[in-house]
């Protein structure tokens, strides 16, 4: 009977440890990674005695570059999301590599298909641009040796490049309150639409809101942050559920040009008159935004100097997991 073909898998079961560690210790990168010899020597010896032999000719093939890096984007019908793949390949190509750029339409299992195929590829280096889950990406990828970089959106197990949400977002509720305080209103009453709520961007920008409301004088009412997802139908639906309890809010925070065109839509069905007595802010930028309203402030997330962040990681080979890279947005307003 042919025996079973042994996987760093059946012996990371039997090891009572990740497939990423068997991996580690089978490539050589185990100190790097802060396993220990002993630790090291009991799954060599695991790997031996069940028969596992390592594929000579594909250890090979990945001794020889291929030039190739990938990078996962959430999607591409955005001008945030475009930016970001337009800059990425540019910079790539600067360097002598070839990009590879796959949208995963912000779902799990597409993200990690799409690097599993990446990797057949044999990619020398994945960013994670916005991956729901980088940490689990991040262990797939150490299994085969191939460095990560989390972008957009951090994690914890590879150097992650990011906006400052948290001070973009204060600045941008500070416009904003100072617009509502400029009209008698009251900037307890500002609402925050779009995002998710486990999502650490959103997370972020939610508690730069929150601050710069409750510095002003006190606390946002409770109910006005209407973290309900990014797609644009879900933005539009808050807005008229939170309509049918409450009176128009002197002012809106929206999380994302997506959101914002749910919003705009849920507008352009009940009165786009009603968007000359609102101040107006959106946590991400689009020039045809600004012609919405002459009240509109955006956070224009600065693609380049992110990008140019990335690759200065990249090109140190640095593979730090505590690196954590915040660059601050730019505000811009039409007044």
């Amino acid at each position: 009977m042919q025996r079973k073909h042994v996987t760093i898998y059946d012996i990371a079961k039997r090891a009572g440890t990740s497939p990423s560690t068997v991996g580690a210790v089978m490539n050589g990168s185990w100190k790097a990674r802060r396993i220990s010899e002993a630790r090291a020597e009991e799954i060599q010896r695991l790997a031996r005695d069940m028969g596992y032999a390592i594929n000579l000719q594909a250890s090979a093939l990945r001794k020889e570059r291929s030039r190739i890096i990938g990078m996962i984007v959430p999607m591409h019908d955005n001008r945030y999301f475009s930016s970001i793949s337009q800059t990425f390949e540019r910079e790539a190509r600067a360097r002598g590599l070839f990009p590879v750029v796959s949208s995963t339409l912000r779902d799990p299992a597409i993200e990690v298909e799409a690097v599993k195929t990446l990797l057949s590829y044999r990619v020398e280096r994945i960013v994670c641009t916005g991956a729901t889950d980088p940490d689990s990406i991040a262990e797939i990828c150490r299994a085969r040796g191939v460095p990560t970089y989390n972008f957009d959106l951090p994690g914890s197990l590879a150097p992650s490049v990011i906006s400052d949400n948290y001070q973009g977002a204060l600045e941008l509720t500070n416009r904003l309150v100072a617009e509502v305080r400029s009209r008698d209103g009251d900037p307890r009453r500002l609402l925050f639409v779009g995002g998710r709520p486990s999502d650490h961007n959103t997370m972020e920008r939610i508690r730069g809101f929150s601050d710069a409301i409750e510095a002003a004088g006190s606390p946002a009412e409770p109910g006005n942050v209407l973290a309900c997802g990014y797609a644009a139908a879900k933005a539009a639906a808050a807005v008229e559920g939170y309509l049918e309890t409450h009176d128009m809010p002197p002012g809106i925070f929206v999380n994302s040009t997506i959101a914002l065109e749910g919003v705009m839509n849920w507008f352009g069905k009940n009165g786009l008159e009603r968007l000359r007595d609102l101040a107006f802010g959106c946590f991400d930028w689009d020039p045809f935004a600004a012609l919405i309203s002459p009240n509109i402030a955006m956070a224009r997330q600065d693609v380049p100097t992110m990008i140019t962040a990335l690759f200065e990681i990249i090109d140190k080979d640095e593979v730090d997991p505590g690196i954590l890279i915040k660059i601050p947005p730019v505000i811009l307003a039409n007044r």
